[in-house]
């Protein structure tokens, strides 16, 4: 038996999503985007609240992976002049994907067929802007497994510690280096697609 802490509804309510494509569409369709004050709710809490931004997502995201029996794995995206952004990711048949919960329409779900962890991250870039219209994806994590942190799925308080441990991993540069100080610049049709759906 597993010792997770999570309740047999809880349980049944993951396992219900039955696919990735089932989880994105629940974190698409009944969790809102948190875009309030700083808070990291765990698994249980998203479960309840229906309120997550990237991170809370990601993680319930991992734990729904994890009863469909894959590793619990995330992996943080590091950009400039923007926020980093949480992804779980997930391997089928030896190919890696993805699943987000953002305000931006194309940081979202990536299907199964990429080779690498860094194809998969590379996935993002066209999509991946700030407000400004630039394209801000630089770098990212390893995969991280979330069964690291104690009772990361059910705690009540904010994991603070989740948050800090990927912003201080060391992350891998996506660009050439005569590259890494080139401001990309979005074009108006892909900037306003991406916003779809977003909430200010």
């Amino acid at each position: 038996m597993r010792m997770d802490g999570l309740s047999p509804q809880e349980r049944r309510a993951l396992r219900s999503l039955k696919t990735p494509e089932g989880i994105q569409r629940f974190l698409d369709d009944d969790v809102a985007y948190n875009n309030g004050p700083a808070s990291f709710r765990s698994p249980r809490r998203v479960l309840r609240d229906r309120l997550a931004h990237c991170l809370e997502g990601a993680m319930l995201a991992a734990a729904a992976l994890e009863e469909l029996g894959h590793a619990p794995l995330l992996v943080d995206l590091e950009a400039v002049r923007d926020d980093d952004h949480v992804i779980a990711v997930f391997r089928q048949q030896g190919y890696w994907g993805a699943i987000g919960k953002s305000n931006y329409a194309g940081l979202r779900f990536r299907t199964p067929v990429y080779r690498s962890l860094r194809e998969l991250v590379m996935s993002y870039f066209e999509h991946y802007y700030n407000l400004q219209g630039e394209k801000t994806l630089r770098a990212y994590s390893r995969p991280v497994r979330m069964t690291r942190f104690p009772a990361w799925r059910t705690v009540e308080h904010d994991l603070w510690e989740v948050a800090g441990h990927l912003a201080g991993l060391p992350h891998y540069e996506l660009l050439p280096a005569k590259f890494s100080l080139k401001r990309f610049r979005m074009d108006r049709r892909l900037y306003d697609a991406g916003r779809v759906g977003s909430v200010s």
